[in-house]
């Protein structure tokens, strides 16, 4: 790991380390739930690293939530339904989706075959 030094080196009143890490390390193994990781929480903000393998949402399950979601694929392949609409709207590595707090979404699968790695930004 590159060590950078101090941020206080480059931004004055910061004394936090600024060392690089990457989305792609440490993923866990595939198993029943999504993996998780919230990389970055401040006021309003969180940042999380959702890692998802043939996962989807369970039947009759909406996501409903008090926060705006701004998601991106990285890697995988991935549909997601919104109520109201009759067809997912499938995204592939690169795609990203703004969903405004409140609109009910659900995830219909992800590929099977592989990770489909997410960052989602969640902000008020």
């Amino acid at each position: 790991m590159v060590n950078y030094g101090l941020a206080s080196d480059l931004i004055p009143g910061r004394t936090w380390l600024v060392n690089p890490k990457n989305l792609f390390d440490n993923r866990p193994k595939a198993g029943p739930e999504e993996a998780l990781s919230d990389l970055l929480k401040a006021d309003g903000l969180r940042i999380e690293r959702i890692v998802s393998h043939g996962h989807s949402s369970p039947p009759g399950f909406w996501y409903e939530q008090d926060e705006n979601e701004w998601v991106i694929l990285l890697s995988g392949a991935a549909a997601i339904t919104f109520e109201g609409s009759p067809t997912p709207v499938e995204i592939k590595p690169g795609d990203y989706l703004n969903i405004p707090a409140y609109v009910r979404h659900r995830v219909e699968w992800t590929a099977p075959d592989q990770d489909s790695v997410w960052l989602a930004v969640f902000y008020s």
